[in-house]
């Protein structure tokens, strides 16, 4: 059933997360998983040791194809249909989850808590995530909780800041609530070619890779009014920005540059807090 702009930013504000189905064409999907294939390939075993729950982690600056993806129209088109007709972004990562590979943990993405703009309805920074197999529950699909981006969730306090829990991010300890059940979690499958885009402060993780094969995604983060966010917040955002390496053919570093984070003001940047949530009620 055809869903109208109003309906998909709606559920983007009250759930965290939207689908937009088919947006990446199969020449260009195909050239995005011949890239992302040969780059995971390429990752050392020691690259995977320290991220066995993650799952590898590249840089999107391995490849100026990436360039294309990051100011490809029909995905802009997509967030401007939610609203968000300038959006800028800061990085991105070719994310695979190994075959056999473990469940990624609970966690939010989004450290700017100090500053109040982290609690309205609008996303300060949300994911385009784009899944390059077919994925399911059974190879590793994403989970999420809905509504977690901004109303308070039992989950918040069970795991505190996940990131920085050595027995959690080592999978030292499995029965920590980081890697729990919820009972009002959601599965997120997806078919290659579709879009994702995900509200960063909202709960999520990945199921296990119970398959014999790569499961892998792109991630990219987006600052969706980036003229709206408070001057330190803007800071924050340019600092962790990837710029096009020099070695790129101009066309490929043009066309990054042109939706590449921009911030020409001396705010100090904020620096990243634990996670946290709105307070119970």
């Amino acid at each position: 059933m055809h869903r109208t702009d109003s309906e998909r930013r709606r559920e983007l504000l009250e759930r965290g997360f939207v689908r937009f189905p088919g947006v990446l064409g199969p020449e260009f999907l195909g050239r995005v998983q011949e890239s992302a294939r040969r780059h995971v390939a390429a990752v050392s075993a020691e690259h995977r040791a320290a991220r066995r729950s993650q799952g590898c982690i590249i840089g999107m600056t391995v490849d100026p194809l990436f360039a294309e993806l990051v100011g490809y129209g029909p995905a802009l088109a997509a967030l401007g249909s939610l609203g968000y007709r300038a959006p800028c972004f800061s990085n991105g990562y070719i994310i695979s989850k190994p075959p056999r590979g473990p469940r990624l943990y609970w966690h939010q993405d989004w450290y700017a808590w100090e500053d109040a703009r982290s609690y309205e309805p609008e996303p300060p920074q949300v994911a385009l995530m784009y899944y390059l197999t077919e994925t399911t529950r059974d190879n590793g699909c994403l989970r999420v909780v809905p509504g977690s981006h901004l109303r308070y969730n039992p989950l918040h306090d069970e795991i505190g800041d996940s990131h920085r829990i050595a027995a959690v991010r080592e999978l030292e300890d499995l029965d920590h609530p980081a890697f729990s059940d919820r009972p009002d979690e959601t599965d997120v499958p997806a078919t290659p070619g579709d879009l994702l885009v995900v509200d960063a402060r909202m709960l999520h993780a990945a199921h296990t890779n119970q398959s014999d094969q790569e499961r892998p995604m792109l991630t990219l983060w987006y600052q969706p009014d980036m003229a709206s966010l408070p001057e330190r917040m803007q800071a924050q955002m340019y600092e962790k920005r990837q710029d096009p390496p020099d070695d790129w053919p101009d066309a490929a570093k043009r066309r990054w540059m042109s939706v590449l984070v921009r911030y020409a003001g001396d705010a100090e940047p904020l620096e990243r807090q634990p996670d946290r949530h709105p307070a119970p009620v």
